[in-house]
């Protein structure tokens, strides 16, 4: 029976996606390219930022 990997948590996904595009973007020059990348990256701080914050609200919410 094949054994399934473990499940990884949103947080795990987001640090894994900026490491791979920390290391395409030290590799790229100027220009377009890198600038989408860099855009890329400021997309996934937000989306971190975002989720500290509902899990802040939900402990919140969930401790009442």
């Amino acid at each position: 029976m094949r054994r399934r990997s473990e499940p990884h948590t949103f947080e795990q996904r987001l640090e894994a996606q900026r490491l791979r595009l920390e290391d395409e973007l030290s590799r790229l020059p100027d220009g377009g390219p890198r600038d989408a990348v860099l855009a890329r990256l400021e997309q996934l701080q937000s989306a971190a930022e975002m989720h500290d914050f509902l899990m802040v609200r939900e402990a919140a919410v969930a401790s009442r």
